[in-house]
């Protein structure tokens, strides 16, 4: 049987971004895994920090495949891409009930004006912002690239489960990907409720598991060179 396989991040360097392989059948992921480090030893290194998704969902080695299945092979999430993807050059903005994935600069007024409701007593808002410095270097400007069907997805994910599990009323989750300027905004996080604790709480649990398992690659451009953001660990369940 013949799966698609979309490459992201650093492993672009040694694989296509989109390869047709064909497999036996039947065939798991795992085996996908093992025919790729076979044709590419260097794919060694990324054992414990990839993570893999099948047809826009995380899964496992053991997840079984079929024919015209889109695998994707997703390197730390705060790492980049040398160039933007195709698919996430013509397919922008993405929405869904309560995210949005987009090119053109983010509106933090529009968005926090939208969510208030009469029974909010608080709004609570993250804004990410590119700062002009990392690790003592000067930064230029920063590079996002995406996995945007799947991205849009987890991202109204975390929305939907902050929905259940703190007491707030509405979410309104947007990120950037392309070029951004020193001091535009990346991210943008606004969560509305009756008391400000289930606000705050829901905003932070939102932007540090964003920052872990969307599939959004950050490249960063400094006077002296370019290179990836470290990657965050993806959560066991789903690291290879």
């Amino acid at each position: 049987m013949r799966v698609q396989v979309l490459s992201f991040g650093s492993l672009r360097e040694m694989l296509a971004p989109e390869l047709q392989v064909e497999l036996s059948t039947p065939a798991t992921a795992g085996d996908l895994w093992r025919w790729l480090r076979e044709q590419h030893p260097g794919l060694a290194a990324f054992e414990g920090s990839v993570a893999i998704a099948v047809n826009e969902s995380f899964a496992t080695l053991s997840t079984t495949l079929n024919p015209g299945d889109r695998i994707a092979l997703l390197p730390p999430v705060s790492g980049g891409s040398e160039q933007a993807s195709s698919e996430s050059q013509d397919s922008l903005p993405m929405l869904s009930e309560h995210c949005r994935l987009q090119r053109e600069p983010i509106d933090s007024a529009a968005m926090l004006a939208q969510i208030k409701a009469g029974e909010d007593g608080a709004a609570c808002l993250f804004d990410g912002i590119v700062r002009n410095h990392t690790r003592n270097r000067a930064t230029l400007y920063l590079e996002y690239d995406s996995y945007p069907a799947m991205a849009i997805v987890e991202m109204e994910k975390l929305a939907a489960e902050a929905l259940s599990r703190f007491a707030v009323r509405d979410v309104r989750i947007a990120h950037r990907v392309g070029r951004l300027e020193i001091g535009e905004s990346s991210v943008l996080i606004v969560v509305a409720s009756a008391h400000r604790a289930a606000a705050f709480e829901a905003c932070r649990w939102i932007i540090d598991t964003l920052k872990r398992t969307v599939p959004i690659w950050k490249k960063e451009s400094f006077a002296d060179g370019a290179s990836w953001a470290a990657g965050e660990p993806f959560p066991p369940e789903v690291a290879l």
